[in-house]
This record gives C-alpha cells, structure tokens and sequence, in this order.
C-alpha cells in the first residue's frame, strides 16, 4: 500500500489550496478514505471521510462548509479541497484507509 499526498504550501488566511492523495497497492475504489491533520505540539485529528462511492462525505466540525473531500476511483486519487483557509489549519495532512498513512504535505496558513 503506498499513499502519497501532495498540494501543500504555504496560503494566506482566506486562500484556497487542493491536496491530492494518490494511492497504489490496493483496489482502491473499494475503500473509505479519510483525511487528517496534525499540528504542532496537537493530536492528530480527523478532518473528512468519504465513502468507496463518493456519495457519503463526513466532516469534522471545524472544517465543515469550507472543505471539501472527493475522490476519482479511475484515477486512485483522494482530493482535499480547501478554501477559507484560516492559521489555525496550519498542519501537516495526511490521507489514511483505517490502517495505512502516507507521509503527509505541509499546510501552512499565514499572512
């Protein structure tokens, strides 16, 4: 199994960034898919979750109604839209399928 995330950089407060989770070594489309992040000196925390079919999408409380979770099963990829970027998201994302991560994209919000 290998997750690789991507779409990191460094935003001002307001700015928008899309991060891209590309995985191999395993029939994708048939699982659910999570994003997380993980601030300085923080736990990890889970940021969104989308079903095998895209048609179910869970969010965490502090990112609903600015991020958005999808996913394209052709091309194994798993999408974290974000906009209304805010400091406080300043983490390192990672995507995850309940037992795998990948090694995560710098977020950095900052005026």
């Amino acid at each position: 199994v290998q997750l690789v995330e991507s779409g990191g950089g460094l935003v001002k407060p307001g700015g928008s960034l899309r991060l891209s989770c590309a995985a191999s070594g395993f029939t994708f489309s048939t699982y659910y898919m999570r994003w997380y992040r993980q601030a300085p000196g923080k736990e990890r925390e889970f940021i969104a979750g989308i079903s095998s079919s895209g048609l179910t999408r869970k969010y965490a409380d502090s990112v609903r109604g600015r991020f958005t979770i999808s996913r394209d099963n052709a091309k194994n990829t798993v999408y974290l839209q974000m906009d209304s970027l805010k400091p406080e998201d300043t983490a390192v994302y990672s995507c995850n399928t309940a037992t795998d991560w990948g090694q995560g994209t710098q977020v950095t919000v900052s005026s």
